[in-house]
């Protein structure tokens, strides 16, 4: 286990001077109910406290990158950045999944990659790195892992409305082929791009539109095509010959 928990140590870029306390963050309370464990505690109150460190520390990043946002869009942008989706895509990345202490039930159940699992046990390692060093490992590790590569307008293109689930949706009830999606332009400096994307269903629906950022214009393609899909089958329903009555 010692070689394991020092291959986590240089994922996670912290070394502990306590190692106890970074097992216990990867223990779940299945392996506590085993007989022959000799875990004496598993990782549900460092969870709790990871949680709390999690979102005061992405709070204090947010309002220190954004200093001209209004509250609501920076409960957005937390709600995100906290969410268990995300939680859950960085533990993948981390691998944390294999250094996890389950128990043989939990273990048989593929725990390993459940998402809730994966979240909370990435929540009580936040916690682990804070109790044994301080804030700022912590601090470290998120500005890292959770903001290095964050664009808030990526996240306010989604969370305002997800234009490409509500196309595929829309184009499966029609029994028409998938959206493709593909990056047409790319202008301007590297920290002011522009891109342009197309959103195409089959040969004859096409939409194009320009964003800040790859998904931004993604999104707004898919809208325009959306809009152009529903205008075209309401034509369609108008231009449908009356189906004549009995008299």
């Amino acid at each position: 286990m010692s070689a394991d928990l020092e291959g986590l140590e240089a994922v996670l870029g912290y070394k502990f001077r306590d190692r106890c306390i970074l097992l216990r963050a990867l223990t779940h309370k299945s392996r506590l109910s085993e007989k022959n464990s000799s875990t004496e505690a598993d990782n549900e109150q460092l969870e709790f406290l990871g949680d709390s460190i999690l979102g005061f520390l992405v709070s204090e990043a947010l309002v220190r990158t954004y200093p001209g946002y209004r509250e609501g869009r920076l409960s957005k942008l937390k709600a995100h950045l906290v969410s268990a989706i995300h939680l859950h895509n960085i533990a993948n990345k981390l691998r944390l999944g294999d250094y996890l202490v389950l128990g043989r039930s939990e273990e048989m159940s593929g725990g390993r990659k459940k998402k809730a699992l994966l979240a909370n046990a990435l929540e009580a390692v936040i916690a682990a790195m804070y109790l044994d060093g301080g804030m700022e490992p912590a601090r470290r590790f998120i500005e890292e892992h959770f903001l290095e590569e964050f664009d808030s307008r990526d996240v306010e293109a989604v969370h305002v409305k997800d234009y490409k689930s509500e196309l595929q949706e829309a184009a499966q009830a029609l029994k028409l082929p998938l959206p493709r999606y593909s990056i047409v332009k790319e202008e301007g400096p590297e920290h002011a791009k522009t891109f342009t994307v197309e959103a195409r269903i089959g040969r004859d629906l096409v939409r194009q539109a320009e964003g800040p950022s790859k998904k931004s214009a993604g999104q707004l393609a898919a809208r325009l095509l959306l809009e152009g899909l529903r205008s075209s089958m309401g034509q369609q329903s108008k231009d449908a010959p009356d189906t004549p009555t009995e008299g």
